[in-house]
C-alpha cells in the first residue's frame, strides 16, 4: 500500500460562490489610507460557511494522533499529557491580551511570571542565573554554546575552538555547536552506553571550549562517571554543557549544578508539560553557574525596586557582559505560564514523583519487552530505553514496519532510528503520565508484532491498515512532487 488512501479535499475546492462564514466588527479605530502599490484589486479566497470551515479542520485533526488521543512514546520528546489547568491559566485574559511594548508598570503580573519562574528553575538544575528568551530547545544549545564562547574570550582565551560531543547525544548538540563556529569532535560511548572516559581524556586540550553532554543520555542511561568527566573538562580549562531535554528523569532527584556543570538549557515544552509538536511552541531556557551570569542573553527579569507597602517592583534587565538578544522581545511567553502553572500545581514533591514515575514506567516497559526485542545497553534506564527493531529470524522485518503496524493498535510510533549507535533503534519514552493499563497493552502490541514479523511479515510491511491514510512511499513522494498551484491575480 504505497499511496494514501483518502485525500482530504483543499478549502478552495470545497469553495461556494456567496458563501460567508464570518463578519468583522466596525473598525473602533479610524481608517488608515493603504498606499495604491499595496492595493489588491481582488483577493480570491475561498468562500465557504462557518460550518464549512469548522468540519473541514475538525476532520482534518482526527487524521492526526495527539496525546489526548492515545498513548505517545516519543523517546526523547517527553510526550505527556498536559494539564488543561496549564491551558486556562495562559489564555487569562491579563496575559493573553498583553504586549510585549507595553510599558513596564502595566505589565509587572507578567514580569513577575518570569521572575518566580527563572527562581523555581534556578533551584531545580541548581545554577546561580537564569535567561528566558531562547525559543526552543536547539535555540537554547546555540545559545549556551555562545555563552561558553564569549567566556573564553572574555578572558584572552582565543584558541579555544573545540566542543566535544558524545555519541549519544542529542542530534542537534553538532549542529549548534557548528554553527558558533566550533570545530565538533565527537567521543564514542562504551559498552555500557557511557562515555569512553580515554577517549574524552585524549582530547581534553588547551584548545577545549567545552562539552556538551545530554545526561541522561538519549539511550536513557545516567552517566555513571559524571564526575569524572566533569573533572576531566574543568582541568583542561574547558566548560561542561548540560542538554537538560532529558530533565523529566531528573526533576527533584538530581541537579546540573550539584554534578559541576556550567551550562544547561531546559525544554519548558517537555519536561514542564506544553503541548508541542509539528513546529512549536517551544522555549529553551538557559541556566548558568555564578562565573557565566553576566554573559546570558537579556534582558532579564530582576526586582529593581523594593517598597515595604506595595511589593517588589520589577523591570527588564541586560547582564553587564550580555551575548545580547537571541530571540525578539523577551522569549515564548504563554509556554512560560503554562510551566510556572504546572510547578505550582505539583510543588516540589509532586515534581520528584513526575521523575519517580517515569523512570518506572520505562523501566516496567524495559523488563516486559527485554525477552522480546534485543535491548542492546540493557541496564537500568532513567526515562527511556532504546531497544532494537530486528531479529535475525525475521531479516525483511526492519524498525519502521514495526512502528506503522503500532499504529493498527491506536499507538503512536516510537522515535525511529535514533540514536545512530543502536541498529534500527526504537526509542520509546512512556513519560509519567500513563497507566499500568496502557503499559501492559503497548506490551501486548509490540509482543503481537514480533510474532507477526516471524509468521506473517507482509503484516508489517503492508501496515498500517486501520488508518485514514496508507504507508506514503517516502521516496516516491520527494522525487515525484505533486504541487498545487493557483493562478493569483497580479496586485494593481
Amino acid at each position: 500500500m504505497s499511496e494514501t488512501t483518502i485525500r482530504e479535499p483543499l478549502l478552495v475546492e470545497l469553495s461556494s460562490p456567496g458563501r460567508r462564514g464570518v463578519r468583522f466588527p466596525e473598525a473602533d479605530v479610524p481608517a488608515a489610507a493603504v498606499p495604491e502599490a499595496l492595493r489588491r484589486t481582488s483577493l480570491p479566497l475561498p468562500e465557504l460557511s462557518e460550518v464549512d470551515v469548522v468540519r473541514h479542520y475538525t476532520r482534518l485533526s482526527h487524521f492526526n494522533h495527539a496525546v489526548d488521543i492515545d498513548f505517545y512514546p516519543l523517546g526523547s520528546c517527553t510526550m505527556k499529557y498536559n494539564p488543561k489547568v496549564n491551558e486556562d491559566m495562559a489564555r487569562l485574559p491579563g496575559f493573553a491580551h498583553i504586549h510585549p511594548l507595553q510599558p513596564e508598570e502595566t505589565v509587572q503580573g507578567a514580569l513577575a511570571v518570569m521572575y518566580y519562574l527563572q527562581e523555581y528553575l534556578k533551584e531545580i538544575v541548581g545554577m546561580a542565573g537564569v535567561s528566558l528568551q531562547p525559543a526552543a530547545g536547539a535555540h537554547g544549545e546555540l545559545t549556551g554554546v555562545l555563552i561558553m564562547r564569549a567566556y573564553h574570550r572574555s578572558r584572552g582565551d582565543t584558541k579555544r575552538n573545540k566542543i566535544l560531543v558524545p555519541d549519544s547525544a542529542h542530534g542537534t548538540n553538532p549542529a549548534s555547536s557548528a554553527m558558533s563556529g566550533m570545530r565538533v569532535v565527537e567521543i564514542p560511548s562504551d559498552d555500557r552506553g557511557n562515555i569512553d572516559l580515554a577517549k574524552l581524556k585524549a582530547e581534553c586540550d588547551d584548545t577545549l571550549v567545552g562539552l556538551m553532554i545530554t545526561n541522561p543520555n538519549t539511550l536513557g542511561l545516567f552517566e555513571e562517571h559524571i564526575e569524572e568527566v566533569v573533572q576531566a573538562v574543568h582541568d583542561a580549562g574547558g566548560l561542561v554543557y548540560g542538554d537538560g531535554a532529558n530533565l523529566n528523569a531528573l526533576l527533584g532527584i538530581a541537579r546540573f549544578g550539584d554534578m559541576g556543570f556550567d551550562v544547561v538549557h531546559l525544554n519548558l515544552h517537555k519536561t514542564f508539560s506544553t503541548p508541542h509538536g509539528g513546529g512549536g511552541p517551544g522555549s529553551g531556557p538557559v541556566a548558568v553557574a555564578q562565573h557565566l551570569v553576566d554573559f546570558l542573553p537579556g534582558p532579564i527579569v530582576e526586582v529593581v525596586d523594593e517598597d515595604e507597602e506595595n511589593g517588589p517592583t520589577y523591570g527588564l534587565v541586560m547582564p553587564r557582559h550580555s551575548i545580547g538578544r537571541v530571540k525578539a522581545f523577551y522569549g515564548h511567553f504563554g509556554v512560560m505560564v503554562r510551566a510556572l502553572t504546572y510547578i505550582l500545581s505539583l510543588g516540589g514533591e509532586g515534581l520528584r514523583q513526575v521523575a519517580e514515575d517515569a523512570v518506572l514506567n520505562a523501566n516496567y516497559l524495559r523488563v516486559q519487552l527485554q525477552d522480546t526485542y534485543h535491548i542492546p545497553y540493557n541496564r537500568l534506564c532513567k526515562h527511556e530505553f532504546v531497544a532494537e527493531g530486528r531479529w535475525e529470524d525475521a531479516p525483511g522485518v526492519r524498525a519502521l514496519d514495526i512502528s506503522k503496524r503500532l499504529m493498527d493498535f491506536g499507538f503512536h510510533p516510537p522515535t525511529n532510528y535514533f540514536p545512530l549507535i543502536v541498529h534500527e533503534a526504537l526509542m520509546i519514552e512512556p513519560t509519567e503520565t500513563e497507566s499500568k493499563r496502557t503499559l501492559d497493552a503497548f506490551v501486548a502490541a509490540m509482543k503481537q508484532i514480533a510474532r507477526e514479523a516471524r509468521e506473517n511479515p507482509e503484516v508489517l510491511h503492508e501496515a498500517p491498515h486501520t488508518t485514514p491514510f496508507g504507508r506514503v512511499d517516502e521516496v516516491k513522494a520527494a522525487r515525484e512532487l505533486v504541487l498545487t498551484w493557483f493562478d493569483w491575480p497580479q496586485q494593481g
